[in-house]
């Protein structure tokens, strides 16, 4: 019986269909599979609950709640590797001291990565081909981006005249909030259209805090945290998203002034927030995780990265998205759940319509706008948002994607186990 059902499903599928979708969910035993992914809830910069929380302690925490919760031996982790934008050296050297605090011995690796919105990504993509190629068989990924202590004027270097006076060069320096009007503008994008789009992200992450559909991926931390208008300090537990905004209407959304340009479409509640956060992957070859006794939560199946023109940056992950199904064989309805970073709404819708994508799929709990975009943080963030999607919904093929600042996209696909 179960025999003919096959058959009958297979004959409504296309050869490349058929392999296609068996490629990538067939287990094997040099797959690289995600063992767990976590995150510390994301916090206003600058006035939420990590505010007076150093960067490298929200690694510490998020790392500490990756290890308890996947049960992993820390002397089997051989390396990790952590994204982050804003600090100097892209934290290299406290991120490092980082993992030691969180109980990884001396043996196990550490590198700093940064390719802007993408590193947490990246990060998750460099252990990924790590395992993949044979030079380790366990490792964790990770992002963390403290926006409250390093975000502002004078945290990026200044350009040479040499790099000023190429036009090409210098538009690596235009603001991201001005590379959005760009799209909108290039693109034909109305700002009652992107007003509704944001709305929507509050509502849908207003829901889902409601029905508590991010505890599951939330690492609680207990930090110290000073009162604004009493100086007082005390420890709070902070294990829920503070920058999520109940009742937002695209109505409410359509009195706020435009933030760049003045007949403008972006403003501060359609775009992502500044905020605070980490979060950690732990990623190891199947037939090691199986020996090892290691959950097995989901599958890291390819990643693709591409370049765009730096002043619509936003567009990054139209071109992102296309070229890592590509590279699979996949079409864009065989993804069940996408998430794509909301830098901005502009830049989402764009991607959005551009690839053709059923919206439905897209930021099923809400995005960055609803609940904040810690920029280094991001990507490995997506993963924990996922695997938790994937419990919550029962689907099984998933893409998280973003656009890169200076001009560039990502994506990743993921599948269920």
């Amino acid at each position: 019986m179960a025999s003919a059902r096959l058959s009958a499903l297979a004959a409504q599928l296309s050869p490349n269909e058929i392999s296609a979708k068996s490629k990538i969910i067939e287990k094997h035993p040099d797959d690289v599979v995600i063992c767990g992914a976590y995150r510390t809830a994301l916090t206003k910069g600058g006035r939420g609950g990590f505010k007076d929380t150093a960067g490298a302690d929200l690694l510490v925490g998020v790392l500490k709640g990756l290890i308890e919760k996947t049960g992993v031996d820390p002397k089997f982790v051989e390396d990790v590797c952590v994204g982050n934008v804003l600090a100097p050296g892209s934290g290299a050297t406290e991120h490092r001291a980082a993992c030691l605090a969180a109980g990884l011995p001396y043996t196990t690796a550490f590198l700093a990565i940064n390719r802007q919105c993408s590193s947490g990504l990246m990060a998750t993509d460099h252990i990924f081909r790590a395992i993949a190629t044979g030079q380790i068989d366990v490792g964790i990924a990770g992002g963390v981006e403290s926006m409250s202590n390093n975000y502002g004027p004078g945290a990026n270097s200044p350009f040479s005249d040499l790099l000023t006076s190429d036009s090409e060069a210098a538009k690596c320096l235009i603001p991201m909030g001005v590379t959005s009007e760009n799209v909108a503008e290039k693109y034909g994008l109305k700002r009652p259209d992107l007003d509704k789009f944001a709305a929507t992200s509050y509502q849908k992450a207003e829901a889902a805090q409601k029905a508590g559909k991010f505890d599951a991926e939330i690492i609680p931390l207990k930090v110290k945290w000073s009162d604004p208008k009493t100086g007082d300090e005390k420890e709070i537990v902070v294990n829920k998203d503070d920058g999520i905004r109940y009742g937002v209407t695209a109505q409410s959304l359509g009195g706020i002034k435009p933030a760049f340009k003045k007949e403008g479409s972006t403003h501060a509640g359609n775009a992502s927030q500044v905020s605070d956060g980490a979060a950690a992957v732990l990623l190891a070859r199947r037939s090691v995780a199986e020996k090892l006794g290691l959950p097995i939560k989901g599958k890291f199946v390819d990643c693709a990265v591409a370049g765009c023109p730096p002043e619509l940056m936003g567009i990054g992950p139209a071109i992102a998205i296309p070229k890592v199904l590509k590279k699979q064989g996949l079409s864009k309805d065989e993804v069940d759940i996408y998430e794509i970073n909301e830098a901005f709404a502009s830049q989402c819708v764009f991607s959005i319509t551009d690839c053709g994508i059923d919206s439905t799929k897209v930021n099923i709990n809400g995005g960055a706008i609803a609940f904040g975009h810690p920029l280094g943080c991001t990507g490995a963030r997506q993963i924990a948002t996922l695997l938790s999607l994937f419990d919550q919904t029962g689907k099984k093929v998933g893409v998280t994607s973003m656009c890169i600042g200076t001009g560039m996209g990502a994506a990743s696909i993921i599948v269920a186990e």
